[in-house]
């Protein structure tokens, strides 16, 4: 008689603890990892300085990296200690695994595991058999019932998202896929450059209000949420995590609560710490107009902004609790921003934003209405209620395309802060020093540019690719320029797209047909400039500062002003673009 014996080779035998079986505390002395380490006890402890007011504190800058380090270090050592758990199981003499009895078997486990306590038919090979697709799922030696149902769980689910232009585009997409996947994959079919500013838009039209998805949520879940009335929209949002880079654009002090005890002295560091800490307590506090529930009337209220949610105060200023109401919690609810405030729910201001339920079936009065006085103070409230209920995750989506990309080590990174004036006129070049030296030099760069344009007009063939009329219309195939769109679309294109500095378009003149019109947003406001014809020597020219630097087109006038500043507020940085699936 041939006796065959099969040894379990894919992980190492353990030693065996001389302690009873019997003995109910045997198994957990068995299977308990070693000791979790001390750091692991911060998990809830962060470390935040007080600041008080007499006392500032010397160190102006408080690490962000070393914050989530050690949330990432206790994470790993919580996962790394499951996962020896779950390794660990103890030997019997005869050779076999024990498993505990449980009165309900968990799904992650796989059911061969099961099959191997009964007797195998001899019909049945030893091994796996190698050609599983020849064989019925039934009989199968492989494939088995839980993979069945998994691969039938990953099926992909279909979703149409909306681009500005009104097109459609139907995406198949995974259970497990976040927006920031979704993002990717539309980025790849429409064939557009990934700068980590595309978001996607929950959209409902007839509520007039839409939020931006963060780039950790669950799409399905998401559209589970939205009904039949909600939609996807797909844009960029340059302003999405510019609260990162210039906080203290998005926190006035005289809204936050913490800076106006320390007289303004946290610094910025600091000021985002508050947020993303859970043992630190923020509160954003200010004035908000609330539509009563049933009327088109608005109230006048003092709002407080914290964790535990959004109240408003019965008494005046007073942050007494027994006068202060909750609102809305942060936990269920999201926040929406209107897009038509004044005609659609008669708000005193242009600045409203909405707090929506995120359950599936909500009724309209439990949505409720707020209004800002101004931009700043709505993007205030916005960006601490997304710091606030998502906390940490939302650094991470910050940082986590950034750590992807490899190192540009020869590239120097070039911000408006580093450049400087320079004359190259002599030998050597020299920093110009004096401002009105500086802006001397832009306009003399922008007459060399217009001399370099006409030369090569001059000296080149006289093929179509140098005719004026071809110079008036070039500017037509630029993603920045958007044709005969109003004043109030430009603004609304502005918002939607976020209010950074430097974000810039360029659109026809609604008053002047020989004109053209840039529209540029600085300090979350939008500004226009008028750029005018100007015809020298049987040539067309194009300024915005009266003729003092002029351009045969308005690409070569884009391409100035994104180096030089100029006569505007800022140079153009990001184009307002739109782009069609």
């Amino acid at each position: 008689m041939c006796v065959t014996f099969v040894a379990n080779l894919s992980q190492p035998s353990l030693p065996v603890s001389p302690v009873c079986p019997s003995h109910p505390s045997a198994r957990l002395t068995r299977l308990c990892p070693p000791p979790l380490p001390a750091r692991l006890t911060r998990l809830t402890r962060l470390p935040v300085s007080p600041v008080c007011p007499s006392h500032p504190s010397t160190d102006d800058d408080v690490d962000l990296e070393q914050l989530v380090n050690e949330m990432n270090a206790s994470a790993e050592s919580v996962h790394a200690a499951a996962a020896a758990c779950a390794d660990t199981v103890p030997l019997l003499h005869n050779g076999l695994t024990h498993r505990p009895h449980h009165p309900h078997p968990q799904q992650q486990q796989p059911r061969r595991l099961q099959g191997e306590h009964q007797v195998r038919p001899s019909s049945l090979p030893a091994i796996p058999n190698p050609f599983p697709e020849l064989c019925s799922p039934s009989g199968s030696p492989i494939l088995s019932p839980i993979q069945i149902s998994d691969n039938h769980h990953r099926c992909g689910k279909k979703m149409k998202v909306w681009s500005e232009d009104g097109a459609g585009k139907v995406l198949e997409i995974l259970a497990e896929m976040t927006a920031r996947d979704v993002c990717q994959l539309l980025v790849y079919k429409s064939h557009c450059l990934d700068d980590n500013c595309w978001t996607l838009v929950e959209h409902y039209p007839l509520l007039g209000l839409e939020r931006c998805v963060e780039d950790h949520e669950l799409v399905v879940q998401v559209q589970l949420s939205m009904g039949s009335e909600g939609k996807f929209l797909f844009r960029k949002n340059f302003a999405k995590y510019e609260f990162f880079r210039n906080p203290l654009n998005f926190f006035p002090e005289q809204m936050v609560a913490w800076c106006q005890e320390s007289n303004g002295s946290i610094p910025p560091s600091q000021l985002l710490q508050n947020f993303l800490d859970s043992s630190s307590c923020p509160e954003i506090q200010g004035h908000l107009y609330l539509r009563e529930t049933g009327r088109r009337s608005w109230k006048k209220l003092y709002m407080f902004l914290r964790r535990s949610g959004l109240y408003y105060s019965t008494k005046g200023t007073s942050k007494e609790p027994r006068h202060l109401q909750l609102l809305a919690d942060l936990e269920d609810n999201n926040m929406f921003t209107a897009v038509t405030a004044r005609k659609a729910h008669n708000a005193p201001t242009d600045y409203q934003f909405s707090i929506k339920p995120s359950k599936a079936r909500s009724e309209c009065k439990e949505l409720k209405m707020l209004c800002a006085e101004d931009e700043q103070s709505r993007t205030c409230w916005t960006t601490a209620f997304r710091l606030l209920k998502h906390g940490i995750s939302l650094y991470h989506n910050y940082t986590g395309p950034q750590s992807k990309k490899p190192p540009l080590s020869s590239v120097r990174s070039v911000s408006e802060n580093s450049l400087v004036a320079m004359d190259f006129s002599g030998r050597t070049g020299r920093v110009i020093d004096n401002p009105a030296e500086a802006q001397s030099a832009a306009m003399e760069e922008g007459q060399s540019w217009r001399k370099r344009s006409q030369r090569l007009n001059v000296l080149g063939s006289p093929g179509p690719l140098h005719t004026p009329s071809l110079s008036a219309v070039i500017h037509r195939t630029q993603l920045w320029f958007h044709g005969r769109i109003v004043r109030e679309e430009a603004q609304r294109m502005m918002v939607q797209q976020g209010q950074v500095d430097g974000l810039f378009l360029l659109r026809d003149s609604q008053s002047n047909p020989k004109a053209f019109v840039l529209t540029l947003c600085h300090h979350q406001k939008t500004k226009h400039f008028q750029i005018l014809p100007y015809e020298e020597e049987g040539q067309v020219f194009f300024s915005l500062d009266d003729g003092a630097t002029k351009f045969t087109d308005l690409i070569h006038l884009v391409d100035f002003y994104e180096l030089n500043r100029g006569v505007l507020p800022c140079r153009l940085k990001h184009p307002c673009t739109a782009v069609a699936l």
